[in-house]
């Protein structure tokens, strides 16, 4: 080979790796894209789910108030039966009085 034929090989060579090296090049920014697309989609997709989620937490919040309210009408009830049950202890206590009285009237029995 003469002279001019090793530096035309020389530059089909050169050539040639400069554009595998565009190619691959190229072809690796064409996949991170894609990539970089799809990572977003998930994110976007993560997003939807926590947005879900938050929803979720204020139905349960909004039941506990709920549950809580309940809660403060059982308490009242519960005040109010022993409201009653003091009271029916009151009449128990006069009721037995006045018969521990007809029975000392009808027996005779004088208290000492």
């Amino acid at each position: 080979m003469n002279d001019a034929q090793v530096w035309t090989t020389i530059g089909v060579l050169a050539s040639g790796m400069y554009a595998t090296i565009t190619l691959m090049a190229t072809m690796f920014v064409r996949i991170i894209k894609t990539e970089i697309g799809t990572v977003r989609t998930e994110i976007g997709g993560i997003h939807t789910e926590i947005g879900g989620i938050k929803g979720e937490i204020g139905g349960i919040k909004g039941e506990i108030v709920g549950i809580k309210g309940e809660i403060v009408g059982v308490k009242a009830e519960i005040g109010d039966l022993r409201k009653e049950v003091h009271g029916l202890s009151r009449r128990m206590d006069g009721l037995d009085r006045d018969v521990s009285a007809i029975s000392r009237h009808l027996f005779g029995i004088d208290p000492a």
